[in-house]
């Protein structure tokens, strides 16, 4: 993916390699969690790979700081309270937001579900306008807006199957908390950006004081869903690899190096840059879901890749490119009196 960058030419190859990795590690996530089900299900429970990987981010970022020290004794780590004190706050709004996703699958069903949360590449932009003070052209915006139009035409299924008409009978609730899921996910990255850009400490630091942060909270859930469950498969730490294969480490690995390559997009490149690998990477899975899986291609499949490449192209490429910019003025004023002079020598 060839970004445009308003940066330098080091920064802009961060950039572009940063994407790339993230979407290749996010092509992967749906692949192999899909293999690591075993006839349409886990075998392992689903809460314990996200502490996993928090854990795997914790330990590669603990020790990338202390490689980091080592070389370069100059690095700059801020240990005021006052800013780490910010620090827990993305994983507060990743804990809401996974409970607003489960009471969303309460109202909707999953293919509903999935065409809410395209609602969330706007959201991102709306937010990184406001509270990034990030200005985007009016191309760009027609750019996010085509995106997620893209990405919700792929992922709609033709009119006369039942999971169409789904898509306009649930509740209001259903659809409000959709849209608040939307706005907690896009909140999340946005305010991630922030902190990642709020000052000039080590990536590696920063990482540290979000993984731990995730850790912490990760154990709180864990604990929690043993409580309410009345600890009827004993506590977690004595389950935590059970059922567990070489593909569900698999998983734990990428979803771990998936969150590493965003805090390096978030720290050099930014949350549209995510949005566009997340959505590219997601229809690159669908279309190979086709060799890989039983999945059937769809017209509305094509069409939505048609519609993201265009959106992509719209977003980055130089304006240029887009319109036929009409000549400078002066530009134009001095040509008529070249024009002139000539009309007159000739005469």
């Amino acid at each position: 993916m060839r970004l445009r960058d308003r940066d330098s030419g080091s920064k802009g190859t961060e950039r572009t390699f940063g994407s790339s990795l993230s979407f290749c590690v996010v092509l992967a996530e749906g692949i192999l969690t899909t293999l690591s089900q075993s006839n349409g299900k886990y075998k392992y429970d689903y809460a314990t790979v996200p502490f996993l990987a928090e854990v795997f981010k914790l330990i590669v970022s603990s020790l990338l700081l202390w490689r980091e020290c080592r070389i370069s004794p100059s690095v700059r780590i801020t240990t005021d309270w006052r800013s780490v004190r910010l620090y827990p706050i993305p994983s507060v709004i990743y804990l809401i937001h996974n409970n607003v996703q489960f009471a969303t699958l309460v109202y909707v069903d999953t293919s509903t579900y999935q065409i809410l949360g395209n609602l969330k590449i706007v959201t991102t932009g709306i937010l990184f306008r406001l509270f990034l003070r990030k200005k985007l052209s009016n191309l760009q915006w027609i750019a996010i807006v085509l995106l997620a139009v893209g990405t919700t035409t792929s992922q709609v299924k033709g009119c006369g199957e039942a999971s169409c008409d789904s898509l306009f009978s649930a509740p209001i609730q259903g659809y409000m908390l959709g849209i608040l899921s939307a706005c907690m996910s896009a909140l999340a990255g946005v305010y991630t950006e922030f902190l990642m850009k709020k000052n000039n400490d080590s990536l590696y630091w920063q990482n540290v004081q979000l993984y731990t942060f995730g850790v912490i909270f990760n154990i709180a859930r864990l604990g929690f869903d043993d409580f309410r469950g009345e600890f009827e498969n004993g506590p977690w730490w004595q389950r935590l690899f059970n059922g567990y294969s070489l593909t569900t480490w698999l998983v734990v690995l990428n979803l771990g190096s998936t969150g590493l390559l965003v805090s390096w997009l978030m720290k050099y490149a930014d949350n549209i840059v995510k949005v566009y690998s997340t959505s590219m990477a997601m229809l690159l899975t669908m279309v190979l879901s086709v060799y890989l899986f039983t999945f059937k291609p769809t017209l509305q499949l094509f069409l939505g890749i048609i519609i993201c490449m265009m959106s992509l192209h719209m977003y980055f490429a130089p304006p240029n490119m887009l319109i036929d910019l009409p000549l400078p003025v002066k530009a134009t004023t001095e040509s008529l009196k070249e024009v002139s002079v000539e009309q007159k020598s000739d005469s």
